[in-house]
């Protein structure tokens, strides 16, 4: 039987292999790390394109915080600027009260009563005088009542005094005499006049 000897070519078949596997091995091995690469620069780019928007996103922020705070500040002023506008129409408003005020202390007061004192405190009236008689207080009274400009009188002190007056005496009652200015009267009557 003829004898073959087949270790060179089995070698040889060995070697091709070997190579063979090396070359799948290399092949798989770049192109796994050619998508990797791949991979690594689309997750890279996707992120920085994710930080771009988050930094425009924080620059529209920066800008619509900075104008709502000017809103704040424009609200303010509008306010501030409401309230000084009411304060002058408030003041507009009350500037001919004064004078319907001493116009009415003039024609409410009857003959025999002297006014001393007045004072104001915000619509508030406090009148101190001199009366002939309590009748003439009364009337008095009666007459703030009636004014337009004036209501709800109240007598809180009157107290007789014997006074000497070029050698007579006289008598005469001392009162204290609160009103409330009363401009709403004054309105509905004009507005209704009948």
């Amino acid at each position: 039987m003829a004898r073959i000897n087949l270790l060179p070519w089995r070698a040889e078949l060995r070697k091709q292999r070997q190579k063979e596997f090396i070359a799948i091995a290399l092949t798989a091995l770049l192109s796994t790390g050619a998508i990797l690469c791949f991979v690594h620069y689309y997750i890279g780019n996707m992120i920085d394109y994710q930080s771009q928007r988050n930094q425009y996103l924080e620059s529209e922020i920066a800008l619509l915080d900075k104008r709502i705070k000017e809103i704040e500040e424009l609200e303010a002023k509008k306010k501030r600027l409401i309230s000084k506008m009411e304060v002058i129409q408030q003041l507009q408003a009350s500037r001919p009260e004064i004078v319907h005020l001493f116009d009415e202390l003039a024609r409410t007061i009857p003959e025999g009563v002297h006014l001393m004192d007045l004072t104001q405190l915000d619509n508030n009236l406090t009148m101190n005088g001199m009366a002939q008689s309590n009748a003439r207080v009364s009337a008095y009274m009666r007459n703030l009542e009636s004014s337009p400009w004036m209501k709800e009188p109240l007598l809180n002190i009157i107290e007789t005094k014997q006074e000497a007056k070029e050698a007579k005496k006289e008598r005469g009652n001392k009162f204290t005499l609160q009103v409330k200015q009363g401009g709403d009267k004054a309105d509905s009557q004009e507005k209704n006049p009948s």
